[in-house]
């Protein structure tokens, strides 16, 4: 898929690449990466974008071609949707994003979700976002999210029925260093786990460690720890 990134492939391209039938490669690959082989494909051309947004001065009708896109205008709603501000926001703000938007839901029919995050490996971890997704993939809107200062404890309030992953990122000091691939990012996931409107606490321990070739890009645009939107999400995790 890396080699090939804006090429059209196949299931069955994939699956001859593996030399497995197209079924027992899909199933293999859900198993191993905990999403579709197509929804894969599409996460890493999406942070392949990111990547030429930072890196180089092509246009987005370019990156969009160079990433197996035919229309620019499909491209740029799946990165909008998956990554959370459009291409030329994302390009112009540096790859931060000033704050995570959550989706709204009556107070009265949510959970909490409690737990503490862990390292797998010594040494610090930079700051850590955990956000609730419908999917293995951290995009789009979550619903719920909180930002702690590294390891510890953490609290998500305000969690609507469903079925959720509890996603994890660190996000260092060298922001730049992250965005272009430079630095080690460590993530973390929990789930299906299932909330309940009669279950006002569910827990859900996570351990943090180094990202694997085979776990889906985080697309979600990073937050830039110097804005108020962190600070807000610093002070809320200390309520937990």
């Amino acid at each position: 898929m890396q080699e090939n990134i804006g090429e059209i492939l196949t299931i069955d391209d994939m699956a001859r690449a593996a030399m497995y039938s197209k079924f027992h490669f899909s199933r293999e690959f859900q198993r191993v990466t905990g999403v579709s082989p197509r929804r894969f494909l599409s996460a890493i051309r999406i942070q392949e974008a990111k990547r030429l947004l930072l890196e180089t001065t092509f246009t987005v009708t370019e990156i969009s071609h160079h990433v197996g896109y035919n229309s620019v205008g499909t491209f740029s709603s799946r990165f909008a949707a998956s990554v959370g501000i459009s291409p030329t926001m994302f390009r112009q703000l540096g790859g931060y994003t000033p704050g995570i938007g959550v989706e709204g839901h009556a107070a009265d029919e949510t959970s909490s979700v409690r737990g503490e995050v862990r390292s797998a490996v010594a040494g610090l971890l930079g700051q850590v976002f955990l956000g609730l997704f419908p999917t293995r993939i951290p995009q789009g809107r979550p619903a719920g999210c909180v930002v702690l200062p590294g390891p510890g404890r953490y609290r998500i309030d305000g969690v609507p029925p469903g079925t959720w992953y509890l996603l994890a990122h660190s996000v260092p000091a060298a922001f730049d260093e992250v965005l272009l691939g430079e630095q080690e990012v460590f993530v973390g996931s929990v789930g299906p786990i299932e909330v309940r409107a009669d279950v006002p606490v569910i827990p859900a321990d996570l351990v943090m460690r180094p990202k694997h070739t085979v776990d889906p890009p985080v697309l979600l645009a990073l937050m830039d720890v110097r804005t108020a939107a962190v600070r807000a999400g610093l002070a809320r995790a200390g309520t937990g």
